[in-house]
């Protein structure tokens, strides 16, 4: 666990890293079809993030990507098949986020909460569109906001 996480648990930073799974099935589950592009590109990007990110943000990723294909399909089979009943649980695996995004410091916490939204932008893009790419669909476009993670936003003091 890096520095920006020294005030959570083990246990906490694994929801932290789970998050990045459960934001893929969200999205990529939203049509009620889990296309293997949209996961196929989440690891990608997973992968990415690990050495083209700030700082704060390196480690975390390589530690999502570690193993981030098994976690995603171990996650994929621990919800429902239907559409709505997916997105409730997974929501409510999301809103227990917030006591432990509250444990790190509000800069951090912003820079973590900006990189969930565009994470799940990207995995949103994945699939559709022109040559499949760069479409978002409106029930993607509905969860993009992530809802049940309290918005995390930081101004720092002049």
């Amino acid at each position: 666990m890096d520095r920006p996480f020294k005030n959570i648990s083990a246990g906490e930073y694994n929801q932290l890293k789970d998050s990045i799974s459960l934001i893929t099935i969200l999205i990529a589950g939203a049509d009620n079809n889990i296309d293997p592009k949209e996961t196929e590109w989440a690891e990608k990007l997973a992968r990415i993030r690990s050495y083209s990110l700030p700082d704060e943000l390196k480690v975390f990723y390589q530690d999502v990507g570690e193993n981030f294909h098994d976690r995603l399909h171990e996650l994929l089979g621990e919800f429902s098949t239907d559409v709505l009943t997916r997105t409730s649980q997974i929501h409510t695996r999301l809103e227990e986020l917030n006591p432990v995004l509250e444990k790190i410091h509000p800069e951090q916490g912003s820079i973590i909460y900006t990189s969930f939204l565009s994470f799940a932008k990207h995995v949103a893009r994945a699939s559709g569109g022109f040559l499949r790419f760069f479409s978002i669909s409106s029930e993607e476009k509905a969860l993009l906001n992530l809802e049940p993670i309290t918005p995390i936003y930081y101004t720092p003091e002049e």
